[in-house]
């Protein structure tokens, strides 16, 4: 089956962009970063906002910012739906792994199976950015390779950087 990467169409939706007040306990977190949320599966706004509030109640880490949500064509192996995409920035004390880890359980509990890459799935999550860090191992690898190529994923980072007024 032949697998797809480059076709991309957007349509914003109207849930709006958004700034979260940072709670007093968590003004020290220092390292920002950049966590992309898809769904085409199920629910998907539903989705979305679960992985939202699960993300903001990880230890150490908080959601800064959100962009708004916006649907693109799937890429991928097969016929599938399309996504909900939407950007959080988060500040965290949390390593990089320990971040992917925790994203990982939020997204089994929003039922996702990892059975196919680049198939349909309830819930993905991705950490596109980590501060300035680069990292490369077998399971996280950042700056996210696939920044460049995902317009979606540029907006949202501009978005984000104009909501929390800086760079994001």
């Amino acid at each position: 089956m032949s697998c797809s990467k480059d076709r991309w169409t957007t349509r914003r939706s109207s849930w709006n962009a958004s700034v979260v007040e940072r709670r007093p306990e968590e003004q020290d977190l220092r390292e920002r970063a950049l966590i992309a949320l898809g769904s085409n599966v199920g629910a998907r706004h539903a989705n979305l906002a679960a992985a939202r509030a699960a993300i903001s109640l990880l230890p150490a880490t908080q959601v800064v910012a959100a962009s708004r949500v916006e649907e693109t064509a799937a890429f991928g192996c097969g016929a599938q739906a399309p996504y909900l995409n939407q950007m959080l920035l988060v500040a965290t004390r949390l390593a990089p792994l320990a971040l992917l880890r925790g994203l990982q359980r939020v997204e089994r509990a929003q039922g996702r199976v990892r059975s196919r890459r680049w198939g349909a799935r309830t819930l993905d999550l991705d950490i596109v950015r980590y501060g300035e860090r680069e990292l490369r191992t077998r399971e996280l690898v950042l700056p996210h390779p696939g920044l460049a190529r995902r317009g979606f994923w540029q907006r949202e980072v501009d978005e984000l950087a104009k909501l929390a007024g800086d760079a994001a």
